[in-house]
């Protein structure tokens, strides 16, 4: 079961502003960036069920996550199916992401009151997600639709809350273009999670790299 209520997970995206999403086949090297993370400043992270023991290492996670960093939410992306969305609600996941919007999915999550952020690419997909209740939207992939997308989204539709990912880096040119566009948070993947020389994650600089994009962040939505 999430430990979070969906609210709190919606209040923590749109207050921290950024959710740092990875995926790793090894429980403790994924320890190992959660704590990281943590350190800079994040408390909404997202594990991608990429890897073929993505919901042994999710359950670990979850549990790591529930007994040291209760104030923090973790969720599971590249979720396809119900199915797979039901087993990882058991496991723990505060809340679901899909690269695509799926109602059964969205079916699944509202019985069970979990968040739901699907990905969209038009107005017409933004539109069917929200009207399933979805609060939240992943734009994806952000890069090919730009902040430009979003600026044009919120203006017949102001109400609409989005989250882009992919195309955003840990930069503060490129937070500002993406925030200045009125996004709600952002997801940011493999831009963030720099590995050093040797192929390893650098965790410190991880940390500090979180640390300075929630910083500017912080600063944009004064």
């Amino acid at each position: 079961m999430a430990k979070l209520s969906r609210l709190q997970v919606y209040e923590l995206m749109e207050t921290t502003g950024m959710v740092p999403l990875f995926s790793h086949q090894d429980v403790k090297t994924s320890k190992e960036i959660i704590d990281a993370c943590y350190k800079g400043g994040a408390r909404v992270l997202e594990f991608t069920a990429r890897e073929y023991n993505a919901h042994t290492v999710f359950e670990a996670i979850s549990t790591y996550v529930r007994e040291n960093y209760p104030d923090m939410a973790i969720g599971i992306g590249s979720v396809t199916d119900a199915a797979s969305a039901s087993l990882f609600i058991q496991l723990g996941a505060d809340f679901i992401v899909t690269p695509v919007f799926r109602e059964d999915i969205a079916i699944v999550c509202n019985r069970r009151k979990i968040a739901f952020f699907p990905g969209c690419g038009s107005l017409t997909e933004i539109a069917k997600a929200e009207e399933a209740g979805c609060e939240i939207v992943k734009l994806f992939p952000g890069a090919i639709y730009g902040p430009e997308f979003i600026k044009a989204i919120k203006g017949p539709q102001p109400w609409t809350s989005i989250m882009p990912t992919g195309g955003v880096a840990p930069t503060t040119e490129s937070l500002t273009k993406w925030f200045e566009s009125g996004c709600t948070c952002v997801g940011m993947g493999s831009k963030l999670f720099i590995k050093n020389e040797s192929g390893k994650f650098d965790l410190e600089k991880i940390e500090a790299v979180t640390r300075e994009c929630m910083e500017t962040i912080k600063k944009l939505k004064k």
